[in-house]
Parts: structure tokens; C-alpha cells; sequence
């Protein structure tokens, strides 16, 4: 399996786990000259942002920490665009998640980040 082949599973596994929280998927792999969203939700009133991040162990560090300024910062720019292209105020209530995936664990870390 390639590294498109095994992010598609890790994604797909993270949408079901999400779905099963009650979230509501709008929109996956979103894409634009800034950056990219792995899934877009609605979730207890909340336009959800989420970052889907796998290791197989821990040997690489938490699947989390991989979300650094960097990469928190593109997606805030690429949510931006998100919610302009799809009607959203500025003012519309939205967070950003990460769900980490370690071999079978998967979790949900709500409010991950802020929008600063």
C-alpha cells in the first residue's frame, strides 16, 4: 500500500469514528492553492475543521504533534477559503479537531487549535 493509499484508509477510519460521535460529514479532502482539509463537519452547532494524522507507533512521536504552526496556520487559511466558496459569515462558529491515529487507537482531540 503507498503513503495516498494508506492516508485514504486512516482518513476513512477517522470519517467513521467522527460519524459515530455525531458528526455530520459535509465535505472530505477539500483543496485549494493554500492548503488542504483532510474532513469538514457540523458538530453541536460547530463548521468542524479536522486534520487527520497516523503513526504506526510511537517511535515518530504522537500523531498530533505532527500538527505544528505550520500546518495549523494552512488550515486556518484554507478554512478561510472553504467558508467563503460555500457562504459562511466570518462569524460562523467553527472549530478545528485532530483525530490521531495510533495502530488501532483512534482519538478525537476537540478544539485542537484555535482560529487565532
Amino acid at each position: 500500500m503507498n503513503r495516498h493509499e494508506a492516508g485514504a484508509r486512516y482518513e476513512e477510519r477517522a470519517a467513521r469514528e467522527l460519524y459515530a460521535r455525531g458528526y455530520r460529514i459535509l465535505d472530505r479532502n477539500f483543496r485549494c492553492r493554500l492548503g488542504e482539509i483532510d474532513i469538514i463537519a457540523r458538530h453541536q452547532g460547530f463548521l468542524v475543521f479536522v486534520e487527520v494524522k497516523y503513526r504506526k507507533d510511537e517511535k515518530g512521536g504522537f500523531p498530533e504533534e505532527a500538527v505544528d504552526r505550520k500546518k495549523q496556520e494552512s488550515i486556518r487559511r484554507t478554512a478561510e477559503v472553504y467558508m467563503h466558496r460555500h457562504g459562511y459569515d466570518w462569524w460562523a462558529r467553527c472549530r478545528f479537531d485532530v483525530v490521531s491515529v495510533m495502530g488501532e487507537e483512534v482519538r478525537v482531540i476537540e478544539d485542537a487549535f484555535w482560529a487565532e
